[in-house]
C-alpha cells in the first residue's frame, strides 16, 4: 500500500479521487443558484460564482478589480464594516443582513453566512437573495399599519356616532320627564306620547348595547396576559441578534421596579422591537448605539422607559405628527414611517399612554404608561 503511494508521487500523478473531488466543487460553485464568494482578508473578492455576477450585473473582473464595500448600499457600509472586523477577529457571521448596489442601480437585499479561514487570510461566504421577502415583509407592515388605521377610524366613528346620539335621545327623554302628562285630557295624545317615550327609552337602551358589544369586541381582539419585560426583551433581542452585534449596539435592562405586567405579548414584542431597531437604524455616525430599558413606578403608576443616545428628534417641528402614518422626519431612504405609528396603535389599543422626549443629537426618550 505504501508503496503504490510512493510510485503516484514518483510518477508526479495525484489520485483519482483528488481530481473527482475538485471537479465535483468546482461544478458546485458554479453551478450554485445562491451567491458563493471568497474574499480576502484585504477587502476583495478573490473568487466568485457567476450567480453573483448575475445579480450584480458587472464581470467576474469588475467585481475584483474594487474593494468590496464599493458594492454595498452607503447606509449599510459602516455595519458591514464592523461584521468583517468581526469575523477576522475569528467569529462566524450567521445571518448578517445588508445591501448592494447593481450595476443598473437596483438595491438588492443579501443574508449573508460567512467563516474565516485564518491561516489563509480568506473569508469563504455564502448569500441569498431575499430582496423579495424583504419587499413582501415591508408590503405586510403597510396592510398592518392601513388596517389598523381603518380599526382606529371605525372605533371611533362608531363611538362619536353613539355619542352624538345619545345626547339627543337623552334630551328628549327629559322632555318627557318635564311634561305633565296628567295633564293632558286627550286619552289619544297621551298614548302616543307614552308610545314615543318608549320608543325613546329602547334606542337608549340599545345605543349602550352597541357600545358595550363593541367594547368587549376590541378587548377580545386584544387578549392580555400576564407576561415578563424581561423574557419579553430577550425574545426581542435573540430574533434581532445578529443587527444588534453588528451594529456593535448595547442594550442594558432594568426591570427591578416591576417586571411582570398584564398586557398583550404580541403587542409588546412589537413595541421591543420597533423602538430598538428604530434607536439602532438612527444611531449617530461613528457612535456606538447604547439603549437604555427600564421601568419604574412614579407615585403609584408603573411606567416602562426606553431612551436612547441617537440622532433624536426636532419636537417643534415633529409635535404630534411623530406617531403618524407614513410620517418621515429624516433622509433615511429604508424609513417607512410604519414602526412609530403602530407603536402607538398598541399602546393606545391597550389603555395606555405614551410620550415622547428628544432633542436634535441628544437621543430619545420613550415613556410608556400603563392602565391600572
Amino acid at each position: 500500500m505504501r508503496m503504490r503511494k510512493m510510485l503516484r508521487i514518483i510518477n508526479g500523478k495525484a489520485p483519482k479521487e483528488t481530481f473527482e473531488t475538485e471537479a465535483t466543487f468546482e461544478d458546485f460553485f458554479n453551478k450554485s443558484p445562491d451567491l458563493l464568494c471568497i474574499s480576502g482578508y484585504d477587502g476583495y473578492f478573490k473568487k466568485i460564482n457567476p450567480a453573483v455576477c448575475k445579480l450584480l450585473e458587472y464581470t467576474e473582473e469588475e467585481l475584483k478589480a474594487k474593494p468590496i464595500n464599493q458594492f454595498i448600499y452607503y447606509e449599510d457600509k459602516e455595519t458591514t464594516t464592523f461584521a468583517r472586523k468581526s469575523i477576522k477577529d475569528h467569529n462566524h457571521l450567521v445571518n448578517f443582513e445588508n445591501r448592494y448596489i447593481t450595476k443598473s442601480g437596483r438595491i438588492v437585499w443579501l443574508l449573508w453566512t460567512s467563516i474565516p479561514i485564518e491561516n489563509k487570510q480568506y473569508i469563504y461566504a455564502i448569500a441569498k437573495n431575499v430582496t423579495h421577502k424583504k419587499q413582501l415583509e415591508e408590503e405586510r407592515n403597510l396592510h398592518l399599519a392601513k388596517l389598523n388605521q381603518a380599526v382606529e377610524e371605525y372605533k371611533q366613528l362608531t363611538f362619536a356616532a353613539a355619542h352624538d346620539l345619545r345626547s339627543p335621545v337623552n334630551n328628549l327623554i327629559s322632555v318627557f320627564d318635564l311634561l305633565e302628562i296628567e295633564k293632558i285630557t286627550d286619552s289619544e295624545s297621551v298614548e302616543y306620547l307614552n308610545i314615543t317615550k318608549d320608543t325613546i327609552e329602547g334606542l337608549k337602551n340599545s345605543l349602550n348595547d352597541y357600545i358595550n358589544v363593541l367594547s368587549d369586541k376590541i378587548k377580545s381582539s386584544s387578549p392580555v396576559e400576564r407576561i415578563s419585560f424581561q423574557e419579553t426583551l430577550e425574545d426581542v433581542i435573540f430574533s434581532i441578534n445578529s443587527y444588534i452585534s453588528n451594529s456593535n449596539t448595547t442594550i442594558n435592562s432594568d426591570f427591578t421596579a416591576f417586571d411582570l405586567l398584564y398586557f398583550n405579548k404580541t403587542y409588546m414584542k412589537s413595541i421591543f422591537l420597533n423602538l430598538i431597531t428604530n434607536s439602532i437604524k438612527y444611531s449617530k455616525t461613528e457612535t456606538f448605539p447604547v439603549i437604555s430599558i427600564y421601568s419604574i413606578i412614579d407615585e403609584g403608576v408603573r411606567k416602562l422607559i426606553i431612551e436612547d443616545n441617537g440622532i433624536g428628534f426636532d419636537m417643534k417641528n415633529v409635535g404630534s405628527k411623530i406617531f403618524g402614518l407614513h410620517q418621515k422626519f429624516n433622509d433615511n431612504s429604508d424609513s417607512n414611517g410604519i414602526g412609530l405609528y403602530l407603536v402607538y396603535n398598541h399602546v393606545i389599543n391597550m389603555g395606555g399612554q405614551i410620550q415622547v422626549e428628544s432633542a436634535l443629537d441628544q437621543g430619545a426618550k420613550f415613556t410608556i404608561t400603563f392602565r391600572d
